[in-house]
């Protein structure tokens, strides 16, 4: 099961108009990917829930088609939380040990490494776990020599930290799980159902992963995702043809012969790069996306559909799907320039200004 439901408020504005499933890591939704992972290791049937813009989601993948997974959905009108969510497609599961995987999960791990642990550790259910540098970010997961989870820390305090390994929200569970799940009901698994197992005494187990895992839930784990995706620290498919190393190049996309592209560069499909344009990597175009003559792009992630104005220059930032960036912008690092909204000629968009979809920035103004 995909945990497709969350509302993405971390990060807005980029999740005005889809759900954080599919927010794009190079140029393909992370749900794709999460997909992808899961029938390399022989899971191919899933259901996803769904509640905040669930036809982004339906309209992209039908039964999931593009990546050779049986797909399927459950619609949630109001929240049901982690836990509550695949209890309520408990049918779907029968009798089988399953796979629960939160659908902001940018990973390469070996799940068929995680699904023999869990088998030989025997337990009612398995949590995947990463060493992190600052747990003071996440909460970490306590357990003892066995790999036996014996409990939780939230969010500790630097230096007061009892663990440094942090929950995936990656997990295999045993049928079992649901007798602690109550029906039709709010249940989440990490405030609640996580924490009942370990007073219970229940058990249930901890694997580390060795593998790449990103939560992509922020702005900032959400750029550094893409890059690393581009540079090949995450093992994902990267859409387009290596033209040179580390340039990627998208179906039926024109480059101008002037045009300057430094790598790591992606560009999707039907894209235009007009005359004497400067592209700097690390830097993703979404497909459909025109570059018009003398703009210069670095550091960029810059969803489909979007327009770049002559002689823009925008160093950094995320551009929204349908964005109009008109001549002579200037967009600064960390900006976060909303879906389909339109900067008129001439402006500049200081670093950390973040527009909602929609706006409309009249020309030769200066947001900051």
């Amino acid at each position: 099961m995909v945990l497709a439901a969350g509302l993405g408020t971390r990060l807005r504005p980029l999740t005005g108009s889809i759900s954080k499933p599919m927010a794009p890591i190079v140029n393909r939704p992370v749900m794709y990917h999460i997909l992808r992972l899961i029938k390399k290791h022989g899971f191919d049937e899933a259901v996803a829930n769904l509640h905040y813009h669930p036809h982004a989601i339906t309209n992209y993948f039908g039964r999931g088609q593009k990546v050779g997974v049986e797909l399927r959905y459950s619609l949630e009108p109001e929240l049901l939380g982690t836990a509550g969510g695949v209890k309520n497609v408990q049918k779907f599961f029968g009798n089988e040990t399953f796979l629960v995987i939160s659908g902001d999960a940018l990973t390469d791990m070996d799940l068929t490494k995680f699904l023999r642990e869990h088998k030989q550790a025997g337990g009612i259910a398995s949590l995947a776990l990463k060493e992190v540098e600052d747990p003071s970010r996440f909460g970490v997961v306590i357990r003892d020599k066995g790999n036996r989870i014996l409990g939780f820390q939230e969010k500790p305090a630097p230096g007061e930290e009892l663990s440094r390994l942090c929950n995936c929200g990656i997990y295999l569970f045993e049928p079992a799980i649901f007798d602690y799940i109550p029906k039709n009901a709010f249940y989440d698994f990490g405030k609640q159902l996580f924490p009942e197992l370990a007073t219970k005494n229940i058990p249930f187990h901890g694997f580390e992963t060795e593998g790449y895992w990103n939560d992509v839930g922020s702005l900032e784990q959400y750029r550094i995702g893409n890059f690393d995706a581009l540079t090949g620290k995450v093992k994902v498919k990267i859409p387009g043809k290596e033209r040179r190393p580390g340039i990627y190049v998208g179906k039926a996309t024109r480059i101008s012969a002037s045009a300057k592209i430094k790598p790591p560069v992606l560009l999707g499909d039907y894209c235009r790069v007009d005359e004497n344009v400067k592209l700097t990597g690390p830097l993703i175009i979404g497909d459909h996306s025109v570059i018009e003559a003398g703009a210069s792009l670095e550091g960029v992630i810059k969803w489909g559909a979007a327009q770049t104005g002559a002689g823009a220059k925008v160093m950094g930032g995320i551009i929204g799907k349908g964005a109009y960036i008109r001549d002579d912008v200037r967009i600064g690092q960390n900006a976060v320039v909303g879906d389909r909204c339109v900067i008129g000629a001439g402006s500049v968009i200081d670093s950390k200004v973040k527009l909602e979809p929609f706006t409309v920035i009249e020309a030769e103004s200066h947001m900051e």
